[in-house]
């Protein structure tokens, strides 16, 4: 799927809530948290990051703060489940979400896959998701995250 349509697909998704959440889309990369705080001109943890993480076969999306790191332990603790935390693969991550690396979004998925929201994100009154690409993001507050998603709230960064 081409950036275009990414990005389309996710702009599709947003207009069936009752918010109005701009998508700012970039010439420069906004392909890690660092650079898209840079790209926005905002705090890196007010950047939304997403992250596919398998735990055997079983597939989870955590969204947290741009400057915090994961807990593996925590998330395997949280989610009540044994076995080997990794971080997923391209491929992995391109089928389930139908997003490439660098701009995947929490919702618009192509599958369905459990979502965490981090606690982190509780810090500011607006986050900034990525959008289908590496050169795009939207604003949106943590309860809006939270109902688009269809999230879980969790502590499971270090």
């Amino acid at each position: 799927m081409s950036e275009t349509n990414a990005v389309e697909r996710v702009r599709e998704f947003l207009a069936r809530f009752p918010y109005d959440i701009p998508i700012y889309e970039f010439d420069e990369s906004t392909w890690t948290a660092e650079l898209a705080a840079r790209a926005l001109g905002v705090e890196l943890g007010q950047i939304a990051k997403t992250v596919m993480f398998t735990i055997g076969d079983y597939p989870v999306l955590v969204v947290a703060s741009g400057d915090v790191r994961i807990s593996r332990s925590k998330l395997k603790h949280h989610l009540g489940l044994t076995g080997k935390v990794r971080l997923a693969d391209a491929e992995t991550i391109a089928e389930l979400t139908g997003f490439a690396p660098g701009g995947v979004c929490p919702f618009a998925l192509k599958e369905p896959v459990p979502i965490l929201i981090d606690k982190s994100l509780e810090r500011f009154p607006v986050v900034y998701v990525a959008t289908g690409s590496p050169h795009s993001a939207a604003p949106m507050s943590l309860d809006q995250l939270l109902t688009i998603t269809g999230g879980q709230m969790a502590d499971v960064a270090e």
